[in-house]
């Protein structure tokens, strides 16, 4: 899978799922600080990972994503 479609579908679950302007899912967003993605909200997009790209989440592998960036290249290593 290419990056730009890992891109394309992780931007498209965070408008549709958590309403985020399109407008603000840059690579350097940090999920928490300018994003608004708050601990609860993490469930949710382990599941949604997970369904859209068929591979379970480790706990301890997410603790390190802060940014969409660094979303995208967990899921591009792993996929």
């Amino acid at each position: 899978m290419q990056r730009e479609e890992i891109v394309q579908i992780v931007n498209q679950f965070f408008v549709e799922e958590f309403e985020i302007d399109a407008d603000a899912l840059k690579p350097e967003a940090q999920l928490v600080h300018d994003l608004g993605i708050e601990s609860l909200d993490f469930v949710d997009i382990v599941v949604i990972i997970e369904k859209e790209f068929g591979f379970k989440v480790k706990r301890e592998e997410m603790i390190n994503v802060k940014t969409l960036d660094d979303m995208y290249k967990y899921i591009e290593e792993r996929v």
